[in-house]
């Protein structure tokens, strides 16, 4: 089952369209079996053999043996570049999730939307090396990973890589076992299960014969019986026979072989059988990354790149089957479906069933590709119906009693006594249609060990099986006890599949569910009647079924993956009706009536999958406290969260506080902007950045947490190392919190943004933000607008700025700060290296502060953005700084807006623009600079290569302004936006613009609003249109239009422009 990553060689890589359904069916198998061109089972020359032998007791013949038996098992050489990074660059992970310990693998990966928690890795090379010079080498390593990750297939290159000397070089002997080899004993010792993979080691056994010895234990979970570590008795003789299970119990306690590094593999789940406290290091295989799942398909297909193509769109279109596709036995499986169908015309029943949108249907049209290897596997080219389906029919009747039971036991592989009790013909398995399903491998005592290729495909037959025998079955199937006779019937017996999975705590019957619903489906039915299913067989059932799904979701108290599941089974199903109102109402805002626990649970479902979810689940204005707790399991996995004006108040934070401190949480942004949130919400939520470790947002503007909740927040900030971004806007912390803030700034690396704005922050405050400033060096943004430093917090903010090397934004907006702060402030700037963006709106600098900003401009090589609007620089200010302008090279933004700027000054500008080659933005807006000013700054656009965009609202332009900007137009090859509204410019003006528009190729946004236009300046500017295929959005509101005419004018550019975007 976990074979699913094991090379691709020969057949495999042929998988193209002239390749037979059986070859291509047979390519998978022996793919997933861990056969290539060169398969395990035949004995080959070695590559090479290591120059010399590993360890102090390197030279021994018998080390040398062995080696050469590891190459010749698993073969030489490396296929198709394996092993990926993916299986040389391990995640290092602290232990297992309550999601990996309880879920299907299935699920692990859906929830988790494919992405893997931990961004520690660790080299092969490095595995079972010490982590810091400090440190030992672990005794007892796990490697976990999803059914079909590639996790033998890691053992097996491993071993092949010791074999020739190039990792693990401190192992003297590596003994790799599997479970499926334990399993064909009932009691074994410690020195026969050393002998059964290392022969030669002599009358000692491993006691003091070499150096260092690693024990692999491959496939844990396919162990027959549970380790049970509480009630195993101490075994410390390694020549004693007992069972199994307790041999390996007490080798991994370190009763047996103290001395021996053991390694082993194991699906999440199982993997918690083994106590956390002996496990030394744990490690995890992720699954394919984007990259990663287009060369697999590559691979697939060499040799037909329209084939290539057509499959990875397919993949791509359907968000749930990429998913699935980081499996790498799944990505195979699915571009093989989609190959095959591909290349092998299907008529117009087949075309309606295509693509497949479930995974049933997935699967259904394997099974059929199965099927149609059978036929030409007996060498006829086109087999009877009738012959195909007898013998899908009997394949499922053969094997799916094997793989149901197996599934309610847990059992994964299966001996030849575990066939005979299910009544399986051994003969029958050696058809072409059976190899598809089910892999036969020997064992190191001979005998043969099967197993299903996948997992999924298990739990694929056993569906089907069910769904067959349920129609005559008399007995409960998954006791076969008895049953009343009024019970029976194809209802019931789902109701009892249905039960069972919601009470399967660990979620194993989860898929089989979801394809015991599939079958049900319109689509499945078609492309399996006549084969596996009878026409049209249980479709008077499908809606009592969906009912008696939907009746599954009782109101617990919080949404559980199984009532998830719950969903994928009535997706499945085809009946989708639930989740589509849902999602209706989220996109509408309108969820606060859907509180029940059907509505609950396709909520939680619609996070997971939801297109619009997969990026942000905005739940803002739509959650009550009850419907929240109820979500709290599933919002684990979101990645970005936003809880909005919910009204949520100190008890929600105590519940989120909980999610964010759970090992599986994987939240990176959550926002709780305009809640109801006190300092004792914020002491909850604090209490949980002090665990966790995957928040890097956090958004609590506009709430009343206070200083109190601002020092909860900061003592953990001492701590954490993952919060990047802190808003803490509109939330009354006052000095006392600033302080607070500024002691956590000192010991905190990480963050990196903080908002800090509208607190009443005075210049105590600013002060001690300075102190920590002159420390921190992390600290990229800091937002300090409206608050009241005055012009004492902007000099200690500025003797921070000469030290600090790290701020890159400093917001200073409505902070009562005059000539004086911006004095000093100025001073910094001229020894500050590092800010880039510096915002004095809505201050009180005069043309003298003016003279001090034109000092330090010319001074200043680094900072990009200034913002002075609303302030006092009337046009002896706005000149000095035009002077600085001209001489400045790095300021690309500059804001002076509203600050009683007249002509003068716009012509000082307007000389200065024609020398700077930096500046991209300009806003002049609401500075009454007139036609004069206009056309000064629209001669310097005729020079001017840098400006990108200009604001000139309400500045008092006429029809010659306009009319100058026109000519500028006509040359100017750069500006992409101008934006008039709120003048005068009339029909003159327009027209001028619209002749510039005819010529003019880079103006992509242009607003007119309000420029007594009328209709002929409306039709002149859209006229224009024609000839122009930039303009990409144009505002002609408010221009005395009139309804009629603004359709027409609307129509006309829309004929003209059809790219352009008009606001009328």
């Amino acid at each position: 089952m976990r074979k699913q990553e094991v090379r691709m060689g020969g057949e495999a890589g042929q998988g193209h369209g002239a390749s037979s359904p059986a070859e291509q069916v047979k390519a998978l198998v022996d793919l997933l079996a861990g056969k290539g061109s060169q398969g395990s089972q035949a004995p080959q020359t070695p590559d090479r053999t290591p120059d010399s032998p590993l360890g102090p007791h390197g030279n021994d013949s018998r080390i040398q043996r062995h080696r050469d038996a590891l190459l010749s098992r698993a073969g030489g050489s490396l296929e198709l570049g394996d092993p990926s990074s993916r299986l040389t660059n391990l995640l290092l992970v602290e232990g297992l999730t309550d999601l990996q310990l309880r879920e299907h693998d299935f699920t692990q990966v859906e929830a988790t939307r494919g992405g893997w928690h931990s961004t520690r890795t660790i080299t092969l090379d490095r595995l079972f090396l010490p982590l810091s010079r400090v440190s030992i080498p672990p005794r007892i390593s796990i490697t976990i990973g999803v059914a079909g990750v590639g996790k033998t297939t890691l053992v097996r290159d491993f071993v092949r890589l010791w074999a020739q000397g190039q990792v693990g070089k401190d192992f003297s002997l590596v003994l790799p076992l599997t479970f499926r080899d334990l399993n064909t004993h009932e009691k074994l010792s410690a020195d026969r299960l050393v002998r059964s993979v290392f022969p030669h080691v002599g009358e000692s056994g491993l006691q003091g014969a070499l150096a260092k010895v690693l024990l692999i234990l491959d496939g844990l979970d396919e162990c027959r019986t549970p380790l049970d570590f509480s009630n195993t008795m101490a075994c410390t003789d390694p020549k004693k026979e007992i069972q199994v299970d307790h041999l390996i119990t007490n080798i991994i306690r370190g009763n047996l072989f103290p001395d021996v590094s053991i390694w082993v593999t194991s699906r999440p789940s199982t993997a918690g059988q083994i106590p956390g406290g002996l496990v030394d290091r744990m490690t995890e295989i992720r699954g394919f990354n984007e990259e990663e799942i287009r060369v697999c398909l590559e691979q697939m297909y060499p040799e037909d790149q329209v084939l290539l193509g057509w499959v990875l769109s397919q993949v791509q279109a359907n968000r749930a089957l990429y998913l699935m596709c980081t499996i790498p036995a799944f990505c195979r499986l699915a571009g093989l479906v989609l190959g095959h169908m591909r290349c092998h015309k299907q008529g117009p029943q087949d075309a309606e069933l295509w693509p497949p949108r479930t995974l049933c249907e997935l699967y259904s049209w394997y099974f059929r590709m199965a099927l149609g290897s059978e036929g030409q596997e007996k060498g006829k080219a086109s087999p009877r119906i009738e012959q195909l389906a007898h013998g899908g029919r009997k394949m499922v009747g053969t094997l799916g009693r094997l793989a149901f039971h197996g599934l309610v036991k847990k059992k994964y592989v299966f001996y030849e006594p575990d066939l005979k009790v299910f009544g399986v013909d051994l003969a029958l398995l050696q058809s072409a249609l059976c190899n598809g399903f089910l892999q036969r491998e020997e064992t190191l005592a001979s005998s043969a060990a099967y197993c299903f290729t996948h997992l999924s495909l298990q739990e694929f037959v056993a569906a089907a099986y069910y769904y067959g025998a349920s129609k005559r079955a008399i007995f409960d199937l998954f006791t076969e006890g008895g049953m009343s006779w009024p019970r029976l019937g194809f209802l019931t017996h789902f109701r009892s599949a249905a039960q069972r999975a919601m009470q399967a705590e660990d979620g194993r019957l989860d898929v089989f569910l979801r394809f015991l619903s599939g079958l049900l489906s319109p689509r499945v039915n078609a492309l399996l009647a006549g084969s596996l299913l009878a026409p049209g067989e249980h479709q008077g059932s499908r809606a009592q079924v969906a009912e008696l799904l939907q009746g599954c979701l009782r109101p617990d108290a919080a949404v559980c993956a199984r009532a998830v599941n719950i969903l994928r089974c009535l997706h499945e199903l085809q009946h989708t009706g639930l989740a589509r109102s849902v999602e209706e109402a989220m996109e509408s805002r309108d969820l606060a009536g859907l509180t029940g626990p059907p509505h609950r649970a396709a909520l939680a479902y619609l996070l997971q999958v939801s297109d619009a979810c997969a990026q942000e689940a905005n739940l803002s204005l739509c959650l009550s406290q009850g419907v929240l707790q109820s979500l709290l399991p599933q919002l684990l996995y979101c990645r970005s969260l936003r809880l909005d004006t919910n009204q949520f108040q100190d008890p929600v934070m105590e519940l989120l506080g909980s999610v964010l401190s759970g090992k599986d949480c994987r939240i990176q942004r959550i926002s709780l902007a305009e809640n109801q949130i006190s300092n004792k919400g914020a002491k909850a939520l604090a209490r949980s950045l002090l665990v966790n470790r995957s928040l890097t947002t956090l958004d609590l503007r506009s709430n009343s947490i206070g200083p109190q909740g601002a020092k909860a927040l900061a003592d953990a900030l001492k701590i954490n190392r993952t919060l990047v971004s802190l808003s803490l806007q509109s939330n009354r912390i006052r000095d006392d919190g600033a302080r607070s803030m500024a002691e956590a700034l000192a010991a905190n690396r990480t963050l990196s943004v903080l908002h800090l704005q509208k607190n009443t922050i005075g210049p105590v405050g600013a002060q001690r933000m300075s102190d920590a400033l002159k420390q921190n060096r992390s600290l990229k943004e800091l937002m300090f607008s409206s608050n009241s430093i005055g012009d004492g917090g902007a000099k200690a903010l500025a003797e921070a700025l000469k030290v600090n090397q790290g701020l890159e934004s400093l917001d200073l907006q409505s902070n009562s700060i005059s000539d004086t702060g911006v004095a000093a402030l100025m001073g910094a700037l001229c020894a500050n290296r590092t800010l880039l963006s510096l915002n004095l709106r809505e201050n009180s600098i005069s043309p003298e502060g003016a003279q001090d900003l034109a000092r330090a401009l010319c001074t200043n090589s680094t900072l990009k953005n200034l913002d002075l609007t609303a302030n006092l620089l009337h046009d002896q200010g706005a000149q000095a700084i035009a002077v600085a302008v001209r001489e400045n090279h790095a300021l690309t933004s500059l804001h002076l807006q509203w600050n009683f700027i007249q002509a003068g000054a716009a012509k000082a500008l307007g000389q200065a623009l024609q020398f700077n080659r930096s500046l991209t933005s300009l806003d002049l807006q609401e500075n009454a600079i007139g036609d004069e000013g206009a056309c000064a700054v629209a001669n310097a656009l005729k020079a001017n290569t840098a400006l990108t965009a200009l604001y000139l609202q309400v500045a008092s332009i006429g029809a010659p302004g306009a009319q100058a900007l026109g000519e500028a137009l006509v040359v100017n090859r750069t500006l992409e936006i101008l934006d008039l509204r709120g003048n005068a410019i009339g029909v003159a003006g327009a027209k001028a613009l619209a002749n510039a528009l005819k010529v003019n190729s880079s103006l992509q946004r242009l607003n007119l609003q309000e420029n007594s236009l009328g209709m002929d300046g409306a039709i002149c500017v859209a006229t224009a249109l024609s000839g122009n295929h930039g303009l990409q959005h144009i505002n002609l509101q408010g221009n005395h239009i009139g309804e009629s005419g603004a359709r027409m004018i609307s129509e006309t550019i829309k004929t003209n422009a059809p790219s352009c975007t008009v606001e009328m």
